[in-house]
């Protein structure tokens, strides 16, 4: 098979779609790799490591959708990216459609891709294996970037997460107790903070707090939601509603109930955010405030840790890649269960019903 590798141009996307090992594994079995120039700067990795590998290097984006019959990808294609798409080809990404214009959905299907979203592969048990890593990154992630806001000089109220003896910790919020919720928690809670995570699904709020038993654990009804919101120093955002938009769990009427400066972090920005005032921003421009509390909303966290997060990615997303390689497109779907839960798009029709529900227009 014929895969492509394009280098990333979303703003602050250091990450790419495999490594020099991957190309390496994948020429090994007779396959052939079309891998952008300057495609692995972001993550470390130069074009003599992929040559090196095995790999063909091509100077455009073009030329890498070009000649593939696959293209993997991290973020989904920008608008400029959407021309180049060949017809019949599959694309491997975090294609995050329940956020995406709906013309979007219109061009896949007019040019027969088959659109696999790297966030909706789900194993038997309800757990998403290439997403996880992401997850896991951007919840200890959280706790870094809390810290740094809640600084005087980054506009917040000047506390320090852990506090010092005589001194009280920061109180963090954590909505949802999921992988993000779960691993923020656990950063949280090693820098000393306070901390809370709530969720409706008792068995892992159960699992947390066997994990950590200084996590306080609460059930996410409205009334708890509203009680520890009014209190909270830093909130993080960590639901998910797999291929939906997130839901609105803080109206802007309870953002001003909150401590003047306090921080937000909506992780969940990427399906839309779980704050009704929240936005997306950029690693570059990364907080705005409104109602006088510091929002932090950039959708490709782990972006900026290139390096981490494209190992922890293609360790995660190989199974599916040397399966959709060695036996083809149609033939991966129809034989891989697991894979197949994240198909979109394929030959002209809406494979997901997910996208019928929130991206048509």
């Amino acid at each position: 098979m014929d895969i492509g590798i394009p280098r990333e141009r979303r703003a602050d996307e250091h990450r790419v779609g495999m490594t020099p090992a991957g190309v390496q594994l994948l020429v090994a079995e007779g396959h052939t790799c079309y891998v952008e120039s300057g495609a692995g700067l972001g993550a470390g990795f130069s074009d003599e490591d992929y040559t090196r590998s095995g790999a063909r290097l091509v100077y455009s984006g073009e030329e890498a959708y070009g000649r593939a019959t696959m293209v993997t990808k991290v973020a989904r294609p920008s608008a400029a990216e959407m021309p180049w798409l060949r017809s019949g080809q599959a694309v491997l990404a975090f294609w995050h459609l329940a956020t995406a214009a709906p013309a979007k959905v219109e061009m896949l299907l007019k040019d027969n891709i088959t659109a696999i979203a790297y966030e909706l592969i789900r194993e038997a048990d309800g757990t998403f294996p290439v997403l996880r890593p992401m997850s896991q990154i951007a919840g200890r992630m959280s706790a870094n970037v809390a810290a740094a806001l809640l600084r005087n000089d980054r506009g917040g109220k000047g506390i320090l997460l852990g506090g010092v003896p005589g001194v009280p910790p920061a109180q963090v919020v954590i909505l949802g107790a999921g992988v993000v919720g779960s691993h923020a928690a656990r950063a949280f809670s090693g820098m000393g903070a306070t901390v809370y995570v709530l969720d409706h699904d008792l068995r892992k709020l159960e699992l947390i707090a066997e994990q950590d038993s200084h996590v306080i654990t609460m059930v996410s009804h409205s009334f708890n939601i509203r009680k520890v919101v009014r209190f909270a120093d830093v909130i993080v955002g960590a639901v998910l509603t797999p291929g939906a938009r997130a839901p609105i769990l803080i109206s802007q009427d309870l953002l001003r109930e909150m401590r003047p400066r306090s921080v937000i972090v909506d992780v969940a920005i990427d399906q839309g955010g779980c704050v009704e005032t929240s936005r997306p921003t950029s690693h570059q421009s990364s907080t705005f405030v409104a109602e006088n509390i510091i929002h932090y909303c950039v959708p490709n966290m782990a972006g900026v840790l290139g390096r981490t997060a494209t190992h922890a990615l293609n360790v995660a997303a190989w199974p599916f890649l040397q399966d959709l390689a060695a036996r083809g497109i149609a033939a991966a779907m129809q034989h891989n269960a697991v894979l197949r839960q994240g198909v979109l798009t394929h030959e002209g029709q809406i494979v997901s019903p997910l996208i019928s529900r929130e991206a048509r227009p």
